[in-house]
């Protein structure tokens, strides 16, 4: 099929009305309520007030020879945590400072611009990599440029950058720091939630898609497929309560307001973990059972009930659990589902111990359905002890 301008015009036009719709979307969701989105909308208007007091204070006020270093370094350091904009404050400054110096130095000795960029430029993207300077190696380049770019290299001029480098530095910390420092805890727990919910959804699908004797390889691919992509929400999570603890690090906010995301966020990471692996090795079994090709691929109606019973009731206890980490409420909900688990997970061994047969490939789907359910009840019990 043949494209003309035409097309590629409107595939251009719909691409740029649904930008403007999700940012608009994003901007009603902002005014709406907290979330994201608000987080980011406050996150850049300090980032605009910091650059603007700098430039305020060093270029209107104090009329600094290169006052716009210093909006410049204050605008890229309101980062998405306090830590974060103190850890890449100090690198940056390195950064700056070492570039700075480098450039001058050649810079009074070769008074060729173009003799001295060849000399400090490679010095300085070396010196970019530095593992201690982190991201912000970057910018020995940048200030080294400034350096040789800037007409005549003089000591002044060097050290007047470095100054208003260092107050714009201070400036987008302290704006960070101060007016509305950010905290993610909100969403680390959102995602949380999210994953176990994916987790108790797709259990659930799969106990009901058992229960009703649905073994259709379509289904049971779709169900793996959510089983695989399990593991990136749990691995979603963990990234967002290590964001979570670097956003309380030197925050004023967390006084009094939010708990440190302790052992209980922890827990329910390694309970999601175990779930997501496990979950996909009961749908993996459930997608062989269904596209295999023999006599008697599938355990009997009753023993595919017994096990959707299993799987709902271990749904069931993997949202509790992870209700009951920040919710003491659903502390006594949760020992009753696990006794209860408890009984379930006698009732299938039985029920697969009466359904044994001398067929090597029942045996085989029998044992590694126990296996799963062993394993996970297990992992449960052992953690809601």
């Amino acid at each position: 099929m043949r494209y003309g301008p035409w097309d590629v015009v409107r595939g251009a036009a719909r691409a740029v009305r649904h930008d403007l719709s999700a940012a608009a979307g994003g901007l009603r969701r902002a005014c709406a309520g907290p979330g994201r989105e608000r987080d980011l909308a406050a996150q850049a208007l300090k980032a605009a007030l910091a650059a603007w007091l700098t430039w305020l204070i060093a270029g209107w006020w104090l009329h600094a020879p290169v006052a716009f270093v210093a909006p410049w370094v204050a605008v890229v350091l309101v980062e998405s945590t306090v830590y974060r904009s103190i850890a890449h404050g100090l690198q940056q400054l390195g950064a700056i400072t070492a570039g700075t110096v480098t450039a001058t130095a050649v810079g009074l000795v070769l008074h060729s611009t173009a003799v001295a960029m060849a000399v400090v430029l490679p010095l300085a993207l070396l010196l970019g990599h530095w593992r201690r300077l982190g991201s912000q190696g970057v910018y020995a380049a940048t200030g080294a440029l400034f350096v040789l770019t800037d007409g005549s290299v003089t000591v002044t001029t060097s050290a007047a950058r470095i100054a208003a480098a260092l107050f714009g530095a201070g400036v987008g910390i302290a704006v960070n720091a101060l007016v509305r420092p950010p905290l993610y805890l909100r969403d680390t727990r959102a995602v949380l939630r999210d994953a176990t919910e994916e987790a108790h959804d797709i259990l659930r699908a799969v106990a009901d898609g058992l229960a009703r004797g649905r073994w259709d390889a379509e289904e049971a691919d779709a169900w793996h497929e959510r089983a695989l992509r399990l593991h990136r929400l749990v691995d979603e999570a963990r990234s967002a309560v290590e964001w979570s603890r670097e956003s309380l690090r030197v925050n004023m906010r967390r006084r009094g307001a939010v708990p440190l995301p302790g052992k209980g966020y922890d827990d329910a990471l390694a309970v999601l973990d175990y779930a997501a692996v496990h979950t996909a090795g009961v749908t993996r079994t459930v997608l062989e059972v269904a596209a295999e090709d023999r006599a008697a691929p599938r355990p009997h109606p009753e023993l595919a009930l017994s096990y959707a019973r299993f799987l709902c009731r271990t749904a069931r206890v993997l949202r509790l659990y992870s209700r009951s980490r920040f919710d003491a409420a659903a502390e006594d909900e949760l020992r009753t589902e696990v006794t209860a688990l408890r009984a379930t997970l006698d009732t299938l061994r039985h029920d697969l111990a009466r359904s044994t047969t001398d067929d090597p490939d029942d045996l085989a789907t029998y044992g590694t359905l126990l296996a799963q359910a062993n394993r996970l009840t297990d992992h449960l019990l052992t953690s809601t002890a």
